[in-house]
């Protein structure tokens, strides 16, 4: 069919540009802003946007080249950049993905994600999940961050009726009785998934230290196992992970080189951060990730998000090596190794409850090696049961996982791993210990009270 040239030439004006300045967040306008990166992205090549802290108008912005994953090898990408800094690998996925991709921000440490795209000097988005039962410190901070790099962060929001629909079936807190997972999944998960649905990438805070149990194994780059993007189907979303290979003592010396603003809360003891019901300071001897829902295993503390990174049980009880037997249990380097910890058998440990009229009594902790918690603890305990050599009070492990965990519940009080418990002389019962603090002096006062 010819064209009459009139339809052609009513599509083919183009309207003036302008200049765009240097940004740190852009929306995309295909159609009404309904929330932050969930907005549809019809075209794939050529957007208009408007800046945020720009002029009122709307400015054509050349896309950066719709990429399909099947196109780049990404595991050989990872491999590539496996020992890129920081900032080469955000830069390297700014350049790729421009404004089909975002920084995912939590309010925490994860700030250096943001520091390291500002150094690169390319334009970038930033998102983040209010699950409206943050700190007060946190939503200040966010506010902090936006005067301090001139953005807008793109703030998701869970669903109003699943959240109405969870409260007033099971109340504010029934995360205590029945697990996390629930409430993450309506306030966190299901935002978040909305909001990678308008993405072809995103980017995390992912540390392969922050869960040695989970989180060992993330790559700096992969095709997201677990959510999918803008394109629909598995593949269509690619996660990045610039900071999966440092530590976090390096992250924060980042920050302070740089002096970037950072949440009050971690000068409260605060690490790991997240929703003000599920998390708490950081004691003496303990993991960062010990402080967030606390009241659960070592191998539960994920809300989800990053499920793809995670580990099966089976891999997480073996924290990277060792092999897994059917019965749960894991052969893995013991922990707690010295001629002053006694390894309890089963009917060791049966016979030490039974005993109403000790010779001396025992301190013991019930562990498992795999547990991250557990060899954060060791050379404390160590310590302690070198200090306590002599003294009249034995010192004792047993590991309670695998077949020994249902009885070690039953009989012996385990709640999470570790639990420390006190066998008196002159009683049955054992005492548990109520802290959390694990450092030497603590559990030494611990003893001196009950000896």
């Amino acid at each position: 069919m010819e064209s009459d040239g009139r339809h052609d030439m009513k599509h083919a004006s183009v309207p003036k540009l302008r200049p765009v300045p240097q940004i740190g967040s852009i929306r995309v306008l295909d159609r009404p802003y309904d929330g932050v990166v969930g907005v549809k992205l019809s075209q794939p090549r050529r957007r208009f946007v408007k800046p945020i802290n720009a002029a009122d108008s709307s400015v054509p912005i050349i896309a950066s080249e719709a990429i399909k994953t099947e196109e780049v090898d990404f595991e050989q990408l990872a491999s590539q950049l496996d020992n890129a800094s920081p900032l080469q690998i955000m830069d390297r996925a700014l350049a790729k993905f421009g404004n089909d991709i975002a920084i995912a921000f939590s309010g925490a440490e994860d700030v250096a994600l943001i520091e390291y795209a500002r150094l690169t000097g390319r334009p970038f988005r930033v998102f983040s999940l209010d699950t409206g039962r943050l700190n007060p410190e946190t939503y200040r901070y966010f506010e902090a961050v936006e005067k301090h790099y001139g953005i807008r962060i793109e703030y998701m929001f869970p669903d109003a009726f699943e959240v109405q629909a969870l409260v007033r079936s099971k109340g504010l807190f029934s995360f205590y009785e029945d697990g996390h997972q629930e409430c993450c999944r309506v306030r966190k998960v299901r935002p978040l998934r909305r909001a990678l649905k308008g993405l072809r990438a995103w980017i995390t805070g992912q540390r392969k230290d922050q869960s040695p149990g989970t989180r060992s194994e993330i790559p700096v780059v992969q095709v997201d196992p677990a959510f999918e993007g803008i394109d629909g189907g598995t593949g269509s979303l690619i996660k990045w992970n610039p900071v999966a290979n440092m530590k976090g003592n390096d992250i924060w010396n980042f920050l302070r080189t740089m002096n970037v603003p950072v949440n009050s809360l971690h000068s409260q003891g605060y690490i790991s951060i997240g929703c003000e019901p599920c998390t708490r300071a950081v004691l003496p001897g303990q993991h960062e990730r010990e402080g967030r829902w606390w009241w659960e295993d070592a191998k539960a503390k994920e809300c989800g998000l990053h499920k793809g990174n995670i580990k099966q049980e089976d891999d997480a009880h073996l924290n990277g090596n060792g092999v897994v037997h059917a019965n749960g249990t894991a052969t893995v380097a013991d922990i707690f190794n010295t001629q002053n910890v006694v390894s309890l058998s089963r009917t060791g440990i049966e016979n030490l409850i039974r005993l109403e009229n000790r010779r001396k009594p025992w301190l013991v902790v019930l562990y498992a090696p795999w547990c991250p918690y557990c060899q954060d603890m060791e050379e404390s305990y160590v310590d302690l049961a070198e200090k306590l050599a002599g003294s009249g009070v034995k010192v004792g492990k047993f590991r309670a996982d695998g077949d020994q965990k249902e009885f070690a519940k039953h009989e012996l009080k385990l709640g999470s791993f570790p639990t420390i418990l006190f066998f008196p002389e002159h009683s049955s019962q054992p005492i548990k210990y109520p802290s959390e603090k694990r450092d030497v002096d603590s559990l030494m006062a611990f003893v001196n009270a009950l000896r």
